[in-house]
């Protein structure tokens, strides 16, 4: 995308706005005046409250944009994004340089995968051509509950585990990489190699590489949470060996495209 298509003039019609916004997908415009210095922001939520009070598709945008809003300036660090973005009505930033010109535009996802993702911060970066989609698909169902990634980058990946009530993981290794996982909530029971322990909030599991493992949940009613972190190579789904399952999911050493 180019960032014009996020741009509006403040004499264009409410119909050319919704057409443009349509186009680019994203539900919003940046306001510029004559000299392209922006003057405000647009969303489909500004059109439709429109309409509701009345204007018609050939009002000017002038009569409904606005002309108080949240930007950044090209020099700032992300930290000024993140204190931004805890309004919960902020879903994106104009991007601005010195002069108010706009140069750029980041969204909340855009700045969510940055942080899932351990991309450097900077003003310049092509958001605007980012796949943010990682934040729609993070959470991934399981026949023993979900889990749901919280980081990753080429070394490590980190993920929330939760497992219903009686439910256990498959028994399994992984040749890539080495977990360590803590016990948020729940009690529960990990198989590490020929050993056997009970766990509960508050307990420590370091899995090394190559090492059989499971956790069952041994409750019947409360969910057992795990926070997870992983080390190594590889990450991929298909670094999952298992020698047993309760599921029917493949076993002994057959490569599977399920995770846990």
């Amino acid at each position: 995308m180019q960032i014009d298509q996020f741009m509006i003039f403040h004499h264009e019609t409410v119909l050319n706005a919704l057409t443009k916004i349509d186009q680019n997908r994203k539900g919003f415009l940046v306001v510029v005046d004559q000299e392209l210095t922006v003057v405000g922001t647009l969303t489909d939520g500004d059109i439709r409250r429109a309409f509701i009070a009345g204007h018609p598709v050939q009002a000017p945008i002038s009569e409904c944009f606005n002309q108080t809003f949240a930007k950044i300036d090209e020099n700032d660090d992300i930290g000024i994004s993140v204190e931004l973005f805890k309004n919960g009505k902020i879903k994106f930033l104009p991007i601005l340089d010195g002069h108010g010109h706009l140069i750029n535009i980041i969204t909340r996802n855009n700045l969510q995968t940055l942080l899932l993702e351990d991309r450097p911060f900077d003003c310049h970066y092509d958001f605007l051509n980012m796949d943010d989609t990682v934040i729609d698909h993070e959470i991934y169902n399981r026949p023993w509950g979900y889990y749901k990634t919280t980081f990753i980058n080429p070394f490590a990946q980190s993920k929330i585990m939760k497992i219903n009530p009686r439910a256990k993981l498959s028994l399994q290794a992984h040749n890539h990489r080495e977990e360590y996982w803590v016990v948020i909530v729940g009690q529960g029971e990990v198989t590490i190699g020929e050993s056997v322990k009970k766990v509960e909030a508050g307990s420590f599991i370091f899995i090394p590489r190559g090492c059989k493992h499971r956790v069952i949940n041994t409750t019947n009613e409360t969910s057992l949470m795990i926070a997870e972190v992983q080390l190594g190579d590889y990450f991929g789904e298909d670094d999952i060996i298992r020698f047993e399952d309760i599921y029917g999911r493949t076993v002994i050493g057959t490569v599977n495209q399920e995770q846990s």
